[in-house]
């Protein structure tokens, strides 16, 4: 759903948060939520939230996955709002973005940009294995490339910044834990996982240690301004200690301006 203020159209690329969303299969523990006081007996509501961050719409940050790193609170709250693109790069089963598809992307990424990318895996967005187990994915060279071209901050519509098969899901970390997937990738591709996928959450380390938050599960409106360069703004809770946060991804256009470049003209960056 859109809304005008002022000629300005607002979309929003958050899923729903909160008790029954989809989870990555991580722990056994979801979110939880209580009613701890409602409006027919105290008058008013109060609800208490339990769960980790690192589920829905989120942030991750540095500590999350590189010790003695930083953490939440430490990244620079310019980071948070800006110019970038959209861009479709459809990918289907176990796909990887790679350096390739990022260089050919339209609008074209440029340093500093906000970038989001749209490979349609949104579309599975549930408790389901299509979303988790198979879905497509950022790899160690596709993240390398977004950090030498210095963007400001990257947004997915996937289960994790890394590919499925470079979390702890298939041998990496305290993985295995979808041991299934080894058999499946090899019937599959002729070739074994941990040849193709060695690295354990490459994208994630490459990025959050240039000091680039990653957004986790966008979706929402991203459909509907894929392939445009709009404003967008995401902000973290001020969390010191926080390995993550759930957030409200938002991008804004002005239809009176022209945002998308790709022949040299020049554009309004806001």
């Amino acid at each position: 759903m859109t809304t005008s203020t002022k000629g300005l159209k607002f979309y929003d690329l958050s899923n729903r948060w909160g008790h029954g969303m989809p989870q990555w299969p991580s722990s056994p523990k979801g979110i939880a939520i209580s009613t701890m006081q409602f409006h027919a007996m105290h008058g008013c509501q109060i609800l208490e939230w339990e769960g980790i961050m690192h589920r829905g719409t989120h942030m991750d940050s540095p500590i999350h996955v590189t010790e003695n790193a930083p953490d939440i609170d430490a990244f620079e709250p310019w980071r948070f709002f800006g110019t970038g693109v959209v861009v479709s790069i459809p990918k289907g089963k176990w796909g990887v973005v790679t350096p390739e598809d990022l260089e050919k992307a339209k609008p074209t990424i440029r340093e500093n940009d906000i970038v989001i990318i749209n490979t349609g895996s949104h579309k599975n967005l549930g408790d389901n294995d299509d979303y988790y187990q198979y879905s497509p994915g950022l790899y160690k060279e596709g993240a390398e490339w977004l950090v030498e071209r210095k963007i400001k901050l990257l947004g997915i519509d996937v289960q994790a910044l890394d590919h499925p098969l470079g979390t702890k899901l298939v041998d990496h970390g305290p993985g295995p834990t979808h041991h299934h997937l080894f058999e499946e990738y090899k019937k599959e591709t002729g070739r074994n996982v941990m040849e193709d996928f060695p690295h354990w959450e490459p994208s994630h380390k490459a990025l959050l240690a240039a000091g680039i938050p990653g957004i986790e599960n966008v979706g929402g409106d991203i459909d509907e301004i894929t392939g445009k360069r709009c404003t967008f703004m995401a902000y973290p809770w001020r969390w010191p200690g926080g390995d993550g946060c759930g957030i409200r991804l938002v991008a804004v256009i002005n239809p009176d301006q022209t945002f998308a470049i790709e022949k040299g003209e020049r554009y309004a960056s806001n």
